[in-house]
């Protein structure tokens, strides 16, 4: 039987032809198990960011590619599940509280915030800047606990915020700490996707997973913002394989030379260390 294009079928035409020309990532391009629909939606989630809090339909199509046709769609379902709403002022989309929903579960599973809170409050005193804790996101580290002294450091790092790999002390500890073929296709990954990032930092990285090798710890003066040097220690992996880093940041104006390397670091390498003593990580 003939098969009518009928407003439908061109729709789902559309959508079809919109993901596979314009969205699937390489890696999942013939993965029969990938479904692109789902990602497609979770992509459109990851366009929001603090200093792009609010986009209409128009700028979602433009920053992810799909078509406002698509768009209009997607958002529409996620704003009738409560994962965007609208803001009636411009009618633009923000993002809901179930997002927030969803991302609770996993803090709540991780004890080591609660176990690591007193002494990451104790630390940041004490170099008068912060301690975090963070994970891998893809190609950036996400925080998911900070403490901070009194000190002004501009921007905090608070929870949810989310940096590139390559430009953070965190994200080169986190690198240093995969097994090696694992760390290499990260790697691989990151000077494909994001090449001039990699063309930029590339080298500092090699080198700052070679000094971890030495000190245990990685340092960053002022790859993320040219105003804070940071240093960054892994914990052993869990059970699961999940990494998870600390790391202190510290206004550059407070540190002596040598400062970083010679007190941050060891200091910050210690407290990991009772960390996993107090979670039974050894």
């Amino acid at each position: 039987m003939e098969r009518k294009n009928t407003p439908e079928t061109a729709t789902i035409a559309s959508d079809y032809l919109d993901s596979k020309a314009r969205y699937v990532p390489d890696e999942f391009d013939g993965d029969r198990q990938f479904a692109t629909t789902l990602a497609r939606g979770l992509d459109i989630l990851h366009t929001f960011t603090p200093r792009d809090s609010q986009l209409g339909n128009a700028e979602l199509a433009a920053r992810t590619g799909m078509t406002k046709a698509t768009i209009s769609r997607f958002t529409y379902t996620l704003t009738r599940l409560g994962y965007l709403r609208v803001n009636r002022m411009n009618n633009k989309f923000q993002l809901g509280s179930a997002v927030l929903s969803l991302g609770y579960p996993l803090l709540a599973s991780l004890a080591v915030r609660q176990i690591a809170r007193p002494s990451m409050k104790e630390l940041a005193d004490h170099i008068r800047g912060s301690v975090s804790l963070g994970m891998r996101d893809r190609l950036n580290v996400v925080y998911l606990e900070s403490s901070r002294s009194s000190t002004p450091l501009g921007l905090p790092a608070d929870i949810g915020l989310s940096y590139p790999i390559v430009r953070t002390a965190m994200g080169r500890a986190l690198l240093a700490a995969l097994p090696g073929e694992r760390r290499e296709a990260l790697l691989n990954e990151i000077s494909v996707k994001t090449p001039d990032e990699w063309n930029t930092f590339g080298k500092r990285v090699l080198q700052s997973i070679d000094y971890f090798h030495e000190r245990g710890f990685c340092v960053s003066y002022g790859d993320l913002r040219r105003e804070v040097h940071a240093v960054a220690v892994p914990m052993r992996p869990a059970a699961d394989g999940e990494i998870l880093v600390f790391n202190c940041g510290v206004p550059s104006y407070l540190l002596k030379d040598g400062q970083l390397e010679r007190d941050v670091g060891p200091r910050l390498l210690s407290m990991v260390r009772s960390v996993e003593g107090a979670m039974g990580i050894f």
